[in-house]
């Protein structure tokens, strides 16, 4: 089975990104960043908040969904606001998504926040609302359960140090996964924590029984060129059976976002 996990940036780079996905064929898809705009037609709109401008892929969700149609597309929104198509107004939601592929029975799914919970009306304040979502499949060629829970972590505008908020977060996705595995599951849990090597979310996860890959594996950064802030660290993939790992990559060719692709094998 593989799983990947991936910030896709609001499908900032989509035109890498989708040929990527249908080529690697992943079996289970962690998505972050993920825009879902039902309501318009357009490809792209604009996120304005203050001085930060950015390009949003409208409908990333459906973009993701075409490119993996033998999958179940499960979309999970944090916060319910506005995009702009130059200057009228557009609803837009905003959260993560989770591919699974169809022949790989869902036998328990769990949805929450790690940060707040569900903005209706606006992305609200720093540091905003963050959901995670979590799904158990069973993989019929290992004859065994797997689960998998992800994240994206909260973004502070002071960096990525410890913060009481933090260690909550962490502890509230490990109650989701706790919530969807059972005894002998492979347990995997990962996503964009927005938090560096060493610091306290990894070390809950870690007192948890969850072996962390990244940094575990000698992996110097999970970044691309196109993130030009200092600090080459935000994607984690933990797992609590490394004997169950055949392979594990961080993929930083072809560039598909300012994040890069985690590749597990189980």
């Amino acid at each position: 089975m593989k799983v990947m996990c991936l910030n896709g940036w609001g499908g900032k780079l989509h035109e890498k990104l989708l040929p990527y996905l249908e080529n690697s064929e992943p079996d289970v898809l962690c998505l972050q960043e993920v825009i879902h705009s039902p309501e318009s037609s357009k490809d792209w709109l604009t996120y304005r908040d203050g001085d930060h401008v950015l390009a949003q892929r409208a409908n990333f969700f459906r973009d993701v969904s075409n490119a993996l149609p033998d999958h179940v597309a499960i979309f999970c929104p944090a916060a319910q606001g506005v995009l702009w198509d130059q200057d009228q107004p557009v609803p837009s939601q905003w959260g993560l998504a989770t591919f699974v592929r169809r022949s790989l029975p869902i036998i328990g799914q769990v949805q929450g926040f790690v940060h707040k919970g569900f903005s209706p009306a606006g992305y609200g304040d720093h540091p905003r609302s963050r959901s995670a979502h979590g799904v158990r499949v069973y993989d019929d060629s290992a004859g065994r359960s797997v689960s998998i829970t992800h994240m994206h972590g909260l973004r502070d505008l002071n960096g990525k140090m410890d913060t009481p908020e933090r260690a909550a977060q962490a502890r509230r996705l490990l109650d989701l996964s706790r919530q969807i595995s059972e005894p002998g599951d492979v347990v995997v849990v990962c996503g964009d924590f927005n938090v560096e090597p060493g610091s306290e979310t990894l070390a809950i996860l870690a007192d948890a029984g969850l072996h962390e890959l990244v940094t575990g594996r000698g992996i110097e950064s999970t970044r691309t060129t196109h993130y030009k802030k200092p600090g080459r660290f935000a994607d984690y993939m933990l797992v609590n059976r490394v004997d169950a790992v055949t392979l594990f990559d961080v993929i930083h060719d072809p560039e598909v976002s300012d994040h890069c692709p985690l590749v597990l094998q189980l």
